[in-house]
């Protein structure tokens, strides 16, 4: 059975859906939402079971790995972004984590999958950027500075103890179920299908640029991968790259939306590149490790993941 933290969250659900695939059993943990998608229809109180956990919360961390045949642990669950304090937000997301390995190498368990992300390679050049690439101290982000946290301390924990422990550095993800919208290819999936105004000129908002890109990642093809992973035997590394592994414009994903969704009126975005945009192709993280070992490549380009994303939201609400 593989406990996943978080897992009512929108990457956690898709990797359930991976996992159920593979024949696994499941326990996924949520702080404040549930979420029971269609795709995970029937396995919810079967082959699922979902348990209430503050991750930072010592005793509840350890009893639920005993009252639960944990083989694996995958471990997505972090505070949520700007709710809390510098120091308490770096006190939950340490705690979180500790507990996390302390209560997994006491159940001896074969693995736990630990999420980081590209955000750790902001100020480490133009890439593409490697999982041997090194990573400045200073960070532009919480996440890039508590990613980097997770990877310093679970890789000295690995080290001490023996306990089996893999980073995967996660890309821009989009697909069913997210819902910040904090993404281009959310906002005009959801603008196109929903018939409403994506929010560029919104309070503080700016129309993107068509030039500007990142390394976007379809959540499905993030899920099998981060399965993929988890799921392997012996792994050649600690660290790897989950991404798109290429940079995806604006432009294309504007396109890739019109396609998917004939019908709708989406304002155009701004011509040029913002001045400090990388040099064109070079934003993104190199998959050759994932790709050498296990023959992973993404499935779902921009074309067939917005096609895909739009019909979910055309049968679905969020």
């Amino acid at each position: 059975m593989i406990l996943i933290t978080g897992g009512m969250g929108f990457i956690g659900l898709h990797t359930a859906r991976q996992l159920l695939d593979a024949g696994e059993d499941l326990v996924l943990t949520r702080y404040h939402v549930r979420r029971e998608p269609d795709f995970l229809a029937g396995a919810l109180g079967t082959r699922i079971t979902v348990e209430t956990l503050d991750a930072a919360d010592s005793y509840a961390v350890f009893d639920l790995m005993s009252r639960h045949d944990i083989d694996g642990v995958i471990h997505l669950a972090v505070p949520a972004l700007g709710r809390l304090a510098p120091a308490e937000e770096a006190r939950a997301n340490l705690a979180g984590l500790l507990n996390v390995l302390e209560a997994a190498r006491i159940a001896q368990v074969r693995r736990v999958t630990l999420a980081s992300s590209v955000a750790v390679y902001t100020g480490a050049g133009p890439g593409p950027w490697r999982e041997d690439t090194p990573l400045p101290v200073a960070s532009g982000s919480p996440t890039g500075a508590f990613k980097k946290m997770t990877e310093t301390v679970a890789d000295h924990y690995a080290e001490r103890t023996g306990l089996d422990v893999a980073l995967l550095r996660i890309g821009f993800i989009y697909g069913p179920l997210y819902h910040s919208m904090s993404n281009l290819p959310s906002r005009l999936a959801h603008a196109a299908v929903r018939g409403r105004d994506p929010g560029f000129a919104g309070p503080g908002g700016s129309v993107p640029l068509a030039g500007d890109g990142l390394d976007y990642c379809y959540v499905k093809d993030c899920a099998r991968a981060i399965a993929l992973l988890h799921l392997a035997g012996r792994l050649e590394h600690r660290i790897y790259n989950v991404g798109g592994g290429r940079v995806t414009s604006n432009a294309e994903i504007a396109e890739a939306v019109a396609a998917a969704c004939p019908a709708a009126t989406l304002p155009e975005l701004a011509p040029g590149a913002s001045p400090g945009t990388r040099p064109a192709g070079r934003g993104y993280m190199d998959l050759a490790r994932i790709r050498g070992e296990f023959g992973y490549e993404p499935a779902y380009q921009p074309a067939k993941a917005l096609a895909d994303y739009c019909g979910w939201l055309s049968l679905h609400e969020e």
